[in-house]
């Protein structure tokens, strides 16, 4: 078991580009949506998360943030390859579909994180 308690494992993920969004099917027939930019937000790498608990960077002016691509790692997770050059978060079986099931709160979460720190989603313009 792992720290987000799933052990549901994907039977089909499709990279809508035209979208901006992931959508993984799970072998119990629950299918997640996720925009790119949520993704990118939340991803698993040091970078946005930091090395210890309580270290979680906000990321802000990723709306129009695309994927590029998604590649397999091992037989346990996925790369993403985002269009702002992002590609080190090893999204896990198990922490996606943590992020599919608790995407209303861990958006929220977001949004008022940006509010309070005066940031916006959307970037910009030079």
């Amino acid at each position: 078991m792992s720290q987000f308690g799933s052990r549901r494992w994907p039977r089909e993920i499709r990279l809508l580009k035209e979208e901006r969004t992931l959508e993984i099917e799970f072998d119990d027939d629950k299918v997640f949506r996720y925009p790119a930019e949520y993704l990118r937000v939340e991803s698993p790498s040091a970078e946005v998360m930091g090395h210890g608990p309580g270290q979680k960077q906000i990321i802000a002016e990723r709306a129009e943030v695309g994927i590029l691509e998604v590649e397999p790692v091992g037989h346990y997770a996925i790369r993403i390859k985002f269009d702002d050059l992002h590609d080190t978060g090893i999204y896990s079986w198990d922490y996606l579909r943590h992020l599919g099931e608790n995407r209303d709160e861990i958006w929220d979460r977001y949004l008022q994180a940006l509010e309070e720190r005066s940031l916006s989603r959307h970037p910009q313009r030079r």
